[in-house]
């Protein structure tokens, strides 16, 4: 899996398993901090890179020398510093680092067993690289392979069902612990994702009529609230809003706190749910004592009945994994070929250039079009012979390489 002569392939992260929600906040991507990423690992030469944060985790995968070169670079452009990023980190390296990528897109790896939320982020981190040419091959094919191992659980088991995503479990546990939850008042700040999913499951098992709405941007609350026929306010509304709820989700996924002590003056109960990383609610807000604070990293404890259910799928989708890696191993096997492939195609384009020269010389009506089309399709004919060859020659593949390299004197640079 060698890249050049010294790069590996790397996944290198944190998660829910080692770092709390303080801890992941510190190490968490802005979309402006990923774009930054991108732009400095373009300028450090490195080839191909993939940036996944996450509520849960934040991992980079991608070719490199060294780990470190990518743990600076994730360190570089988060509040994080390398010796915390130590203390609660994981790096895997070349086969152990693909493996991880299906264990983490398939929700094995997940907060909730199952989470399949994962792959629409995996899905983004690869468009973003390809637009900055950081997305080789390799890394593709690979991001492939893990999207299809993940539609092939969803469809052939039941790891997937009841709640499996943080979402689902903030309505789950809003149900279970709130009484007549239809007539309460919900405010839903904050419309990314997360946000337009609980609010989803909110309409779908509450069959609640007063949710409203806020978002900083008005319009995206609307294009939410138009689906389900909710209530949008204004963000200078927040304060009011707030203390007009009896149950508060904060979704704002911003930088800082967007929630606290000061915008609450209800003496009622409060129940405030904040599905952020880094939090979003000041902590401060639970020493008031008519307020009941949760974050994501409690309500991932809460399961439901179906989990031990959804386990017993764990075999079945660690048996369709096995069977699309096996798949993608042996396209990377092939991948060995393709130097010589390259080096017998430049071998042959130099034969016939040359004779096309000599041809030319030689002939006064020489068809210079009907020559190169028809050479051009040999040197084709001929190439694909050797690879299939190859491909099809598993066990003495090394043999037959060393053979056509002899035969027509070949040196290649292997760069795979």
């Amino acid at each position: 899996m060698q890249q050049h002569k010294s790069t590996y392939f790397y996944a290198i992260g944190l998660s829910y398993k080692k770092a709390d929600a303080e801890v992941r906040g510190h190490f968490s991507l802005s979309d402006v901090a990923k774009q930054n990423l991108l732009t400095q690992a373009k300028e450090n030469g490195i080839e191909s890179v993939l940036v996944i944060s996450t509520c849960n985790r934040t991992e980079l995968y991608g070719f490199a020398e060294h780990p470190y070169q990518l743990i600076h670079l994730l360190c570089e452009n988060t509040k994080g510093t390398v010796e915390e990023f130590q203390d609660v980190a994981y790096v895997y390296k070349n086969k152990e680092a693909i493996n991880h990528m299906f264990r983490v897109g398939s929700g094995l790896d997940s907060q909730i067993l199952g989470d399949f939320e994962i792959i629409s982020q995996l899905k983004f981190a690869a468009r973003a690289s390809k637009k900055e040419s950081l997305l080789n091959s390799f890394t593709e094919r690979l991001v492939n392979s893990v999207i299809q191992a993940s539609k092939r659980i969803k469809n052939e088991t039941e790891l997937s069902s009841g709640a499996t995503s943080v979402s689902f479990a903030s309505v789950q546990y809003i149900m279970n612990n709130v009484q007549n939850i239809s007539e309460k008042n919900i405010l839903l700040f904050g419309t990314g994702k997360i946000g337009r999913n609980t609010c989803e499951n909110l309409v779908k098992h509450t069959q609640n009529s007063h949710i409203t709405l806020i978002n900083r941007t008005k319009t995206k609350a609307e294009e939410v609230a138009g689906k389900f026929n909710l209530v949008v306010k204004d963000y200078n509304n927040l304060e009011k809003e707030i203390n007009g709820s009896d149950i508060l989700i904060v979704a704002t996924g911003a930088q800082n706190p967007t929630v606290d002590k000061s915008l609450i003056t209800t003496q009622k109960p409060l129940l405030v749910l904040d599905l952020s990383i880094p939090k979003n609610v000041n902590e401060e807000i639970a020493q008031l004592s008519n307020v009941t604070l949760i974050h994501l990293d409690d309500l991932a404890k809460i399961t439901d009945g179906t989990l031990e259910k959804r386990k017993a799928f764990i075999p079945a989708a660690e048996s369709i994994i096995d069977e699309i890696l096996s798949d993608f191993n042996a396209w990377l096997e092939t991948l060995k070929f393709v130097p010589t492939i390259q080096a017998i195609k430049h071998k042959l384009t130099d034969y016939k250039n040359s004779e096309l020269n000599t041809q030319r010389k030689k002939l006064a009506d020489f068809n210079e079009d009907h020559a190169e089309l028809v050479t051009n399709n040999i040197i084709q004919k001929i190439t694909n012979q050797f690879a299939h060859h190859l491909r099809e020659d598993g066990n003495s593949a090394d043999e037959s390489i060393e053979l056509i390299k002899r035969i027509f004197q070949l040196e290649t640079t292997d760069n795979v």
